[in-house]
């Protein structure tokens, strides 16, 4: 996956090394020099310094081939116009990170896909914004340091045991089991099947873990 990062601050900075270290191309953009030169420093990636609400920056980072592009600065105003921008090349994904919430309307009205309020803009969360796709719905819950995961169950590891058998634990718990249409409360002696929708209450920093656990074949 190719993802554009306008940003180079401490979340935009964040974001690009989690999605480097997960294998992805990533580009990103940043008008500072000093923080372009610590972003070049530090990560293993194209870093261009330019102003990511210039066509011209947009061309050179190959914006029109990106997957997702997230603007990821702390002005709220270089985002909306990036994001402008950008809807041009038609790019599958566009992320916005909103620091006023009274902001995040306009960033609706131009069709953002998914606007982060400055409550949730952790990297970690943009993160699983984008490289996620198995997971159906994500909320998070408090101040980021929990997580309710619904996905559908694919891993055999899993499939066939009973749920008494793996939850809980330290990290998560199966909170809701839905098959046929039905939710059930899960029973320890409920059996996990192949196809079976979870919900999954997990710490944040074991949630990578525990849907790689459910989720991976």
């Amino acid at each position: 996956m190719y993802v554009v990062v306008m940003g180079g601050g401490r979340v935009g900075l964040s974001l690009a090394s989690f999605l480097i270290a997960d294998g992805h191309d990533v580009t990103l953009i940043e008008n500072d020099e000093t923080l372009c030169s610590n972003a070049a420093a530090e990560l293993d990636a194209l870093v261009i310094c330019g102003n990511g609400t210039d066509t011209k920056t947009l061309d050179e980072a190959n914006v029109s081939s990106a997957d997702v592009f997230v603007a990821a600065t702390g002005n709220d105003e270089a985002n909306l116009l990036a994001c402008i921008l950008v809807k041009e090349y038609k790019i599958p994904k566009i992320i916005a990170r909103v620091s006023e919430p009274s902001h995040a309307e306009a960033f609706r009205k131009v069709g953002i896909d998914s606007v982060i309020s400055p409550e949730i803009t952790a990297a970690s969360y943009l993160e699983k914004l984008i490289i996620r796709p198995k997971i159906a719905d994500l909320v998070v819950m408090g101040k980021g340091d929990a997580e309710l995961l619904d996905f559908n169950l694919e891993n055999e590891k899993v499939i066939g045991k009973r749920i008494g058998d793996i939850s809980p634990t330290e990290d998560f718990i199966i909170v809701a089991v839905y098959e046929n249409g039905d939710i059930t409360i899960p029973k320890p002696d409920i059996v996990l099947k192949k196809g079976m929708k979870v919900s999954i209450l997990v710490k944040t920093s074991a949630a990578r873990a525990v849907m790689n656990k459910f989720t991976t074949m």
